[in-house]
């Protein structure tokens, strides 16, 4: 990389410690940390969550998979306003009036201390396995541009975050979010805009029509395979488990200065997140065709790959190295200074993700294990040095996470296996409690066992022999678990009620 590039970068790493140094000055209690005090407007924390959804996984994995195979994933996209009209009518008001800063809480309260800690493990689980995955996309990408080793990479990416995280607490997290919303759109734009200088738009459309890239997958009543409609089951549950049970999004509500603000904040995500997800699928589709039209522009990467998966080059698939050509094409057709920008959105895509993972899992270290394990009377500002070493230790595990993820073959892949398996437990224990009043500790019990039996039975279903395999896509995991809780639990009520 150039100089100037690399000065680009440099300079938005110090400018992202700065805000958190900056907001350093107000963040002095738990609340503060937590929940900015509830002073933030909708329209940034609208922002707010749009960067969280649009993380490193969607930055390559979304442009990946459409190089490789198709709009498949896209279906996930639009199940989004699907989840965010129940989440803006039920889920908003419910933790609103509740005022509980944990998404766990309620849970102990419904069904005892047994769901609380089965959701928070979850929780803590589901966001590892999220800053490892980013982690990984962007030192994949840093690597193939500086030849610099992804390890260092990670723990210097992970350090910074870290840094500004703990210095600003909630405050920073959710304004250098706005700050990387607005970066990394830029960025896909104008990634979009440099192919299209190289191929034609209309040579764009034309090969995605006749290499059937635009193809949202089989539309028949097929639930084996990633059929449209398993991806937006998929889709629509995992994004109700993002608004109705992560603590991501849970705590944010609270940084809102009222209900309207934080019900709007959603539907702004939607309306940002939507077209944006389109641009980077397209964008996938756009490199296709580049690549398409100049083979040989991607016969190095092509070769690397070969190597380092040890496949034949002629048997090399696109689907093999589709995460490594969006990289591939910034290091070698982005022109010096576009390069330094672009290389800091896709970081800001990461970045946004994992400061807020930090935040709330800190949140629900100090909420869920410290206060009622440990020190039930402790002081606010006790409260508050616990945060601080609990987001330190959380980035450090991400950091760990994300360096054993070097060597996946799909990031969308796995990040969609390791959130659906932990997923649909904690979103099933809480429709139980939330849908079905008379439903009991007992009730509640016995269908999560049961449930988890069917998550794990769907995870590992290769190892499991063909009569005990459950024949559905593995992107079914989280329905599957959420509706089964939901149905035992249920079913048991009533019998137990007669």
């Amino acid at each position: 990389m150039a100089l100037l590039d690399l000065l680009l970068i440099v300079f938005y790493l110090l400018a992202m410690i700065g805000i958190g140094v900056y907001f350093s000055r107000k963040n002095k209690s738990s609340a503060q940390f937590t929940t900015a005090s509830g002073a933030i407007p909708g329209w940034a924390l609208g922002l707010s969550f749009y960067a969280t959804f649009l993380s490193a996984i969607t930055f390559l994995g979304d442009p990946g998979k459409s190089f490789g195979s198709n709009w498949n994933p896209f279906v996930f996209s639009l199940s989004i306003p699907l989840a965010a009209i129940v989440a803006t009518k039920w889920f908003v008001p419910f933790y609103r009036r509740s005022g509980e800063i944990s998404a766990y809480t309620h849970l102990e309260k419904r069904f005892g201390g047994w769901a609380r800690s089965y959701a928070m493990v979850c929780f803590i689980l589901t966001q590892l396995a999220r800053m490892g995955t980013i982690f990984y996309g962007i030192a994949l990408t840093l690597n193939a541009l500086t030849g610099i080793d992804m390890r260092l990479i990670i723990i210097v990416a992970g350090l910074c975050i870290i840094l500004y995280t703990v210095l600003g607490g909630m405050e920073a997290v959710i304004w250098t979010e706005v700050i990387q919303a607005v970066l990394k759109t830029l960025g896909a734009g104008m990634i979009l805009y440099l192919i299209t200088l190289k191929t034609p738009l209309s040579t764009i459309i034309e090969t995605g029509l006749r290499e059937d890239k635009f193809s949202l997958g089989s539309f028949n009543l097929d639930f084996q395979t990633s059929s449209f409609w398993v991806i937006l089951l998929y889709g629509f549950f995992i994004n109700l488990t993002n608004f109705g049970i992560d603590q991501n999004y849970i705590q944010r509500y609270h940084t809102a200065s009222n209900r309207r603000d934080a019900g709007m904040s959603i539907w702004l995500c939607v309306l940002y997140y939507v077209p944006v997800s389109f641009l980077f699928f397209f964008i996938g589709t756009a490199l296709y065709a580049f690549y398409g039209d100049n083979p040989a522009l991607i016969l190095e990467l092509k070769q690397q790959v070969s190597i380092e998966k040890n496949i034949p080059l002629e048997a090399l698939k696109a689907s093999d190295y589709g995460d490594r050509v969006l990289p591939f094409f910034m290091k070698t057709q982005i022109p010096t200074g576009f390069l330094g920008l672009l290389v800091a959105a896709l970081m800001s895509a990461g970045m946004s993700t994992m400061s807020s993972g930090m935040n709330s899992s800190a949140t629900v270290f100090l909420k869920d294990i410290y206060l009622r394990y440990v020190n039930p009377v402790a002081d606010d500002k006790k409260q508050f040095r616990v945060l601080l070493f609990a987001t330190a230790c959380m980035g450090g595990l991400g950091i760990v996470f994300g360096i054993s993820m070097i060597g996946v073959k799909s990031l969308l892949d796995v990040w969609w296996k390791l959130s659906g398996i932990f997923a649909g437990g904690m979103l099933g224990i809480f429709l139980l409690g939330f849908l079905a009043k008379k439903a009991a500790n007992f009730d509640a019990k016995i269908a999560a066992g049961l449930g988890v039996i069917l998550i794990a039975g769907m995870s590992f279903k290769d190892n499991l022999p063909a009569y005990l395999q459950i024949p559905l896509d593995a992107k079914m995991t989280v329905v599957l678990g959420t509706v089964s809780i939901v149905g035992i639990g249920y079913l048991l009520a009533k019998i137990r009620s007669k």
